[in-house]
């Protein structure tokens, strides 16, 4: 009977340990700051955040995760800004009565830079879904005007 409330304790008293341990270190303290940023979309803190983790401790593997999928992320919102500003700049264009070879040929080179920027993205398994499909209908449409003003 002893040995069996022992496990069970020492199991219990080795789960507390490693929960105070990850409230008290610093670098843990930053890590699920950073976390907690990463998952409310302020990407930028978020990786600030666990940048100073990662200088208190290169061995924590959750700031090197955060720092990671934070940069990712960062590239998909500037993506998206990009695309927008891109966006906003071919419409001006197509407001015109008439599209010069010239205008054409800036929204085909405009196409092809967004394209191939997206080719470069690398989503991976935390990066915000929205933030992918996002991305990835900005590319579909600029595919699409590609084909437009290529015929």
């Amino acid at each position: 009977m002893n040995n069996r409330l022992l496990l069970p304790l020492f199991a219990f008293g080795i789960l507390l340990f490693m929960g105070l341990y990850f409230l008290v270190n610093p670098s843990y303290q930053k890590s699920i700051q950073a976390k907690y940023y990463f998952e409310m979309g302020e990407y930028n803190e978020a990786y600030s955040l666990a940048k100073e983790a990662f200088s208190f401790d290169v061995y924590n593997r959750m700031a090197t995760t955060i720092m990671a999928q934070s940069k990712t992320s960062l590239k998909y919102v500037s993506y998206v800004k990009s695309a927008k500003k891109y966006m906003k700049e071919i419409d001006e264009i197509a407001e015109h009565e008439t599209i010069s070879d010239a205008d054409k040929a800036k929204i085909r080179l405009i196409c092809e830079i967004m394209i191939d920027s997206f080719v470069k993205l690398a989503p991976s398994i935390i990066t915000d879904n929205d933030l992918v499909e996002e991305a990835s209908s900005y590319k579909e449409k600029f595919e699409q005007l590609l084909e437009k003003v290529t015929r």
